[in-house]
Order: C-alpha cells, then sequence, then structure tokens
C-alpha cells in the first residue's frame, strides 16, 4: 500500500465532486469509498501525516468488522496492530476481567496513515498540512478555500463533507448545524509512556476508574503504553494538569503507578459529550466525530467512525445524481441508526462509572448471570450492515 498522491493534481485541479475535510478514519474510509464510486475526490488534512491522536488505538469486532467489508481486513495488521483478548477494571481497590470476543490494539499514527494509503490507491487526492474552509455556497457548487502556509486558492466541489473531529472545525457560518455540549462533558487527554512494567501486559485492555474520571492503559506492539483520560473539567482547576490526575485515578482504582506518566506529553481535547444538528446543510454533510460524540468504551469511538464513513457513501453517490434538501435528513436518519443509538450505551457506561456503587453492582451481577455479558459484549463487537434511509 502506497502513501503518495499526485500532487499536480491536487494542486491544480479546481473542480471536484467531493471534498473532504479531515482525514481520520471517517473522512479516509469516505474518501476510499467514493473513490471506488468513480467520483473525483480530494481529501484534505490540517496536520502532516503520520500523527498520534489522543484516542486511544482500539479497534473493537465492530470497527474490524467494518474494514472486512470494504476490503480493509488486514489492514489493520499490517499497520502493526495485535491483538486485544481481555478487558480489566479496576476501582475502588477491587478488579473484574472480561474476556473480549475480538479486537486489535494499533497506534492511530500508522492506522490513520494506512486507511489515507488505501483512499490513495482507490483514486483520492489528498493534501496533509492545509487548512480549509467552507465558503459562500452556490446552487450548483460549494467553494472552499485552501490555505497551506504559502499559497492559498480556492475550489468547487458538489458535495463537502466534514470529518474534522470534536473540535467540528470547518462548519461554515451560513450553515444550519451547531454542536450543543452536555453539562459536566468530561475532556479527553493522552500520551505515550515507553513503560515495560509487567502490571500492564499487552493483549488487555487496562481501566482504571477514579473520582475524576478514568484511565484506559493499551500496550501496543512496537511496546508502549497508550494512555487515554477522560477527565472531569474541575480534576484539572487550579492548573494541575492530566499526569496527576491520571496518577492518581490509577491509585484509586488500586492500580500501580507508572513511572513517567506524570511528566508525560498529554495531549487534550475539548468536552467530550456533545451532539451536533443537524447533520448538514445545502451540499453540505457531517460525518464522524464531528456528528456528536460521547465518552467511548472499548474501541467505540473509532468504529463510529468507521460506520458513519462506509454508510454516508451512498447517501453522496445520490447527492451527485441530485443535490436534495432532503439527503440532510435521510443522513441524519441513517446516522441515527448506526451511531447514535450506539451512543446511548457509551453514555449510560459512563454514568456508570461516575458511581462507584453502579460500577460494583453492575459486575456483581455479571458475576451472577455470566451469560448476559457476553451477550452485550458480542452485541458491542458485531458490525450491523449496511443501512439506507427509505
Amino acid at each position: 500500500m502506497t502513501f503518495t498522491s499526485d500532487p499536480t493534481t491536487a494542486a491544480q485541479r479546481s473542480a471536484w465532486d467531493v471534498v473532504i475535510i479531515g482525514a481520520g478514519p471517517a473522512g479516509a474510509l469516505a474518501a476510499l469509498g467514493l473513490s471506488r464510486s468513480g467520483a473525483s475526490v480530494l481529501l484534505v488534512e490540517k496536520y502532516d501525516f503520520p500523527r498520534e491522536k489522543v484516542c486511544g488505538g482500539c479497534l473493537n469486532g465492530r470497527a474490524l468488522g467494518v474494514l472486512e467489508s470494504v476490503g480493509l481486513g488486514t489492514l489493520a495488521l499490517q499497520a502493526g496492530g495485535t491483538p486485544i483478548e481481555s478487558f480489566r477494571l479496576g476501582q475502588g481497590g477491587r478488579e473484574w476481567n472480561l474476556k473480549l470476543p475480538a479486537g486489535m490494539a494499533v497506534a492511530r499514527g500508522s492506522f490513520d496513515q494506512a486507511l489515507v494509503g488505501a483512499a490513495i490507491d482507490s483514486g483520492t487526492s489528498f493534501l496533509p498540512r492545509t487548512e480549509a474552509r467552507v465558503a459562500s455556497p452556490s446552487r450548483e457548487v460549494l467553494r472552499v478555500e485552501l490555505e497551506d502556509g504559502r499559497t492559498s486558492r480556492t475550489v468547487e466541489a458538489r458535495v463537502v463533507l466534514l470529518a474534522t473531529g470534536l473540535s467540528s472545525r470547518g462548519i461554515p457560518g451560513w450553515a444550519r448545524p451547531g454542536a450543543r455540549i452536555a453539562p459536566r462533558s468530561r475532556i479527553g487527554a493522552g500520551c505515550f509512556l515507553d513503560a515495560t512494567s509487567p502490571d500492564y501486559p499487552g493483549g488487555t485492555i487496562h481501566m482504571a476508574v477514579g473520582r475524576d474520571g478514568y484511565v484506559g492503559l493499551i500496550r501496543l506492539a512496537d511496546g508502549r503504553l497508550h494512555a487515554a483520560a477522560a477527565i472531569g473539567p474541575t480534576a484539572l482547576d487550579g492548573g494541575t494538569g492530566p499526569g496527576p490526575v491520571a496518577d492518581r485515578i490509577l491509585r484509586e482504582a488500586g492500580f500501580p503507578s507508572l513511572g513517567g506518566l506524570q511528566d508525560a506529553r498529554w495531549k487534550g481535547t475539548v468536552a467530550l459529550t456533545r451532539q451536533t444538528r443537524p447533520l448538514g446543510d445545502h451540499r453540505l454533510l457531517i460525518l464522524g466525530d464531528a456528528a456528536g460524540y460521547v465518552e467511548p468504551f472499548t474501541g467505540e469511538g473509532i468504529a463510529w467512525a468507521l460506520e458513519s464513513g462506509r454508510a454516508i457513501v451512498p447517501v453522496v453517490v445520490r447527492a451527485l445524481e441530485r443535490w436534495e434538501p432532503s439527503l440532510v435528513d435521510q443522513w441524519g436518519e441513517i446516522h441515527h441508526r448506526l451511531v447514535r443509538h450506539r451512543q446511548s450505551f457509551c453514555r449510560a457506561a459512563a454514568i456508570v462509572l461516575r458511581r462507584p456503587v453502579l460500577v460494583r453492582a453492575a459486575f456483581g451481577a455479571a458475576a451472577w448471570i455470566p451469560g448476559a455479558t457476553a451477550q452485550v459484549l458480542q452485541r458491542m463487537n458485531t458490525s450491523r450492515p449496511l443501512v439506507e434511509a427509505s
């Protein structure tokens, strides 16, 4: 799989069927599907590649199933993925361990680059290190202003997809969509540790729950530990950084401390739990994290992004045949059926994780009814067939 795009085409062509802003899993998979359909696609990314992300690189069975369905079943392995077999939860000095039916840990930098490479191989043109802004619309096209730090120019697109992540950057001022942030929403933070501690072996998601949030740890193929945390905003009052808060969460959960955690180079996010409505406007559709997000659970975040990137392709194909305002509502319905109902599970899990007594009750019930736990995990890890609005 290559990672080169024709710079002449990307730099000189002024009209495209689709411009996709944001080259994460949602944007890259949408680009791949639309290029395969015969559309001319320009994928624009603000940052250079490869780049790491705050999100822990956990692919659950559902995410792997989406990749398999589009012919990329070996992509995660080729990107350096390693199997995940179990889930370890610690809270208040107690531990629970569950077997997972499927999963893989992979560095997001490598995984996202591999997805973009697959899109390029399918015909997508790629512009990294480029800011994109959707300008005022006309009846037949949207104008997108591109700025790479040296030059600026404007291209036209019959459809624009915004896959710009939690920040929802790029939503133009004339468009109707707006993000509504949930009260008390936690923020995300992540870092990488060169830690060889035997207390955190590979093949397991290690999750510590404390008063200020939770910390997930996963060991990557290169031996590094990726720490990803969801932290209550008040825990960072007074200038406290994510490192000390994460260390405190580990100790409250009864997990061993990790050397270097407090002083690691942490990256943060905006508030995690949010919802965007509507999911588009004239010739503009929103997908991925920009379409709405909640605190994820065992790889659900990447699964949502991949599901939306796959599902939006037939909607855009119809839009290229003939744009109709109803397509925005149709995309909203599809996204709700595929993603939002799954996010309700993670929203419920986040509520449980905020209350120690509920955590103990949930795992007490799991011990009494192991079959029910297996069914829940199986459902979380099963990829649903592609659905379309009627």
